[in-house]
């Protein structure tokens, strides 16, 4: 999994093509950014550009108003807890579909905002992945 929140899209880029990345699953409920280059079209037009895949699966995000009173540790975990007994499990034919990508394309990363995969979902999301019977890859978080 990869985060963008404090580096430059130059930089981020640089990471997936260092991690030898295929496919980048953008895991955001909205594929929206202030940060340049990290909204959907721009980063898919600058992920094909590179050979990278890009594809949105937007089911498996978190909406914005879930996300706006966090601000401890506590509260992500909560936010979390409540993630994994909910979306996680009305997703599994979307999580189903990001295993298939791995299976197919090996080198997959999920992405979403945060730097700190204590603070994203991108972390519950991915270990919920990796409880599928039939995965068996190496989860890292770049």
């Amino acid at each position: 999994t990869i985060g963008y929140e404090g580096i430059s899209l130059e930089e981020y880029l640089n990471k997936l093509i260092t991690y030898d990345i295929k496919v980048l699953c953008d895991v955001r409920r909205n594929a929206l950014s202030m940060k340049y280059g990290f909204s959907k079209s721009q980063l898919k037009r600058a992920c094909e550009g590179l050979g990278i895949s890009y594809v949105h699966i937007p089911e498996v995000g978190i909406s914005s108003d879930k996300r706006q009173s966090l601000e401890q540790q506590s509260d992500y975990d909560s936010l979390f807890a409540a993630y994994e007994n909910s979306t996680l499990q009305s997703t599994l034919v979307q999580q189903e579909q990001i295993l298939d990508l791995i299976y197919k394309h090996q080198r997959v990363a999920l992405t979403c905002f945060e730097a700190n995969i204590c603070q994203c979902h991108r972390k519950p999301l991915a270990e919920s992945i990796s409880q599928f019977k039939r995965f068996n890859f190496n989860l890292r978080h770049i």
